[in-house]
Parts: structure tokens; sequence; C-alpha cells
């Protein structure tokens, strides 16, 4: 599908700089949706061979409806990565569920305005597709024609904590872009992306590392010496082969209207990721804890493969993800403790 330039949103936060660049390696031009325009310009800046190539919008609320409708302007296809996340809430419904919910009706009903709109990328999340209380025996294998069967009602009960809201969050956000599509008849089509635990470098601005986005701050927080997390699921991608699932998932005409579950097809626990830092990094080698081997849960899969058949897309492994995050960390927290 020809595409030549892109509305990126949460251009600037951890999976939307990746996505930002795969485009622009590819030639292509990007505009970034971003809240703030500090974080725009920071990133022009580290990108000065890009600058006929990128620019930014500033959306202060991505949740409103008629924001973007200047901002797709001109643009033939949309990646939407922008979505709330907090688990600090007092109200699932107000503060989590319909916030998605509206950021994703916001930038659909501003592209259903816009002739030139081809395709909308959308990144939602294992979250939409992960039942917590499918347990093996059997084994079985998640896929993408999988939903986790939360209700709504489930998800605003003050009594769901903000994990589960944020699954709802993610669940009907998805839900409300495929209703969009089936009553809106669009001009557009849609593919929606549902990535499990992120990781990976980062190349989004980040003055410090205690910036981490969360699921790179459990990496590291094993590297500083503190207590291994648990993994809630066994499922993981990079987050630059995520950066190119999306581009693919933009570009390739044939997988318009389809449903993806990005992830590698090695499992990972902490225990592993603790064990690859002691192997790679002398300085780890004491900081980082010997603790019991968490083994990675194998009683169900995640067919990844099938973003490798239909997208082309092959991953990194746990350990070149690993090794690439702490690196850039290491050497951030040095420059943050001279400073």
């Amino acid at each position: 599908m020809e595409v030549s330039y892109v509305l990126v949103t949460g251009a600037t936060g951890f999976i939307g700089a990746h996505v930002v660049d795969e485009l622009l390696r590819r030639g292509l031009k990007v505009r970034g949706a971003t809240r703030s325009m500090l974080k725009g310009k920071a990133m022009l800046e580290a990108r000065p061979n890009f600058a006929s190539k990128l620019d930014f919008v500033q959306i202060e609320d991505f949740e409103k409806m008629g924001v973007f409708d200047e901002a797709v302007k001109g643009v033939d296809a949309v990646i939407h990565v922008a979505s709330p996340f907090t688990y600090n809430t007092t109200n699932n419904e107000k503060e989590l569920i319909i916030p998605a919910i509206n950021g994703v009706r916001s930038i659909l009903q501003a592209a259903a305005k816009t002739p030139s709109v081809k395709r909308i990328a959308l990144t939602s999340s294992f979250a939409a597709v992960l039942d917590v209380n499918r347990k093996a025996p059997p084994y079985f294998t998640y896929t993408a024609k999988d939903w986790n069967p939360l209700t709504y009602e489930e998800a605003i009960s003050p009594i769901t904590n903000a994990v589960v809201a944020y699954r709802g969050s993610k669940k009907f956000a998805e839900l409300a872009a495929w209703s969009f599509i089936e009553d809106e008849k669009p001009s557009f089509d849609i593919v929606t992306l549902c990535p499990p635990m992120t990781f990976g470098p980062v190349v989004h601005p980040m003055p410090k590392v205690e910036d981490l986005n969360e699921s790179n701050a459990m990496l590291w927080s094993i590297a500083k010496g503190e207590k291994l997390p648990v993994a809630r699921v066994p499922f993981w991608i990079d987050v630059r082969d995520l950066a190119m699932v999306h581009v693919e998932a933009l570009v390739r005409k044939e997988v318009g209207n389809r449903r993806f579950v990005p992830a590698s097809p090695e499992r990972f626990s902490y225990s592993m990721a603790a064990e690859i830092m002691r192997n790679e990094f002398e300085w780890a080698r004491e900081r980082v804890r010997v603790e019991e081997e968490q083994k990675a849960d194998d009683s169900h899969g995640l067919d990844g493969e099938e973003v490798t058949r239909e997208l082309g897309v092959r991953y990194r492994s746990f350990r070149e993800t690993v090794v690439d995050l702490v690196a850039q960390a290491w050497e951030l927290s040095k420059k943050t403790d001279e400073s």
C-alpha cells in the first residue's frame, strides 16, 4: 500500500519514538503528535538528518473529540500508539477506561473526515487477549482470535484493582475501534496489534535513568540489585521488532482489518534476565542478586509466528534485548551520578 506521510500519536514515548525511527528509516515523512513540544523538539534535535521529514504537533488532551482534526490533514495513514497508563487510580472508569476509548474514537473520527487516510494501525495490548482465569492443563495457545472475557461492569467496579481495570481499558478501546469500522464504514481500514511485555533500548527523550518506562524499569531494578520481580506473563517482544510490526501493518495492503499478537517465541523470566546481566556485565556480577530460579511459565503458549508469516518480522533474542537496554541504562546512570 502506498504510504508517504504518517501521523504517529504518542510519538515521544517509548514505543512511539521507535515507530517514528522505523518510518524515517524507510524514507517516509512523519508527523508526531505529542503532549510535550519540548520532547518533540528534543527528538528533532537528536535527528538532524531527518529535519525535512519530521514535524510535531501538540495535542494536550488526546481524549477530546476534535483534537486530531488538524493533525490528520495531509497524512495518508496513522499509527495510534498513545493511551492512558496508570495504576494509581481512584476511579477506574473515569481515569482509565473512558479516556482509552475516547482516545481511539477521537483519532478515528478525525480520520473519517480526512479522505486521504487509508489505514490506521492501532496499538492495543495482550491485555485485551489474556484470560487470567484460563488455566492449563490441557496446554493451550493464545492467538489473535482470543479476547479477554472481562466485562465492562467488572472493569469499572470500585473493587477491581487498577491492573485488571487497565486490561479492561485496552480491551474496550480496541472494541471501540472495531465497532467504529463496522458502524461508520469509513474510507480507511484498521490493523490492531496486541503486544505483551515490551522491553528494549530507548530512543525517546529520557534525561535520567529514573524516567525509564515501567517494563524496562523492572529490568533495571534487577541491575540495581533489587529483589527479582515476578512476571505476570512469560511473553514479551523487543520494542524495535514491535516498531517494525507497526510499519509492516501499515504498508501491507492485504492485512487490512486484521488483528495480530506480536510476541517472541522465546519465553522470559526475570531470573533469566538476571543471569544474562551477570554473564554480560562485569559490574553486574556482584550487584545482581542470585535468587531461586524462576521458571518461565510453559503451561500455555502465544502464537507470535503469525506475525513472521504475514508481516515478515523476525524476533530478536531476549539476551540481545536485555544487553542493549541494560548497557544503555548503565551509561545513563553513570551520567546521572556524575551530575
